[in-house]
């Protein structure tokens, strides 16, 4: 992983320019309580983390650091998915088909 839950709530704050105080008000906990967990002393409860996602618009994948998209796979990502998928399934098929004619 490239980046911690810390690291990454604290960008998503910066780079909406909203203030610790007034995000944590929107969160519903304390200006102290968010500090902990933009600094690492603290870690969330789930209901914090759906929360900050909802707040921020990002998958949960994506605030926990799993994913670099901050929302769901963008349809770029899923089309290169699919064309590497196919490549590798014309792969399988001609070395299937290599096969067989070695059998008879």
């Amino acid at each position: 992983m490239e980046r911690s839950f810390p690291e990454t709530l604290s960008a998503l704050r910066k780079g909406r320019n909203i203030s610790q105080r007034q995000a944590a008000a929107d969160l519903g906990i304390s200006q102290a309580l968010l500090s902990h967990y933009e600094n690492g002393a603290r870690e969330p409860g789930l209901s914090f983390v759906c929360r900050a996602c909802d707040y921020y618009g990002v998958t949960a994948d994506y605030l926990l650091g799993r994913s670099a998209h901050p929302g769901d796979v963008s349809l770029r990502d899923a089309k290169q998915f699919l064309s590497e998928l196919r490549a590798r399934l014309d792969r399988a098929e001609s070395a299937l088909q290599s096969a067989e004619g070695e059998e008879t």
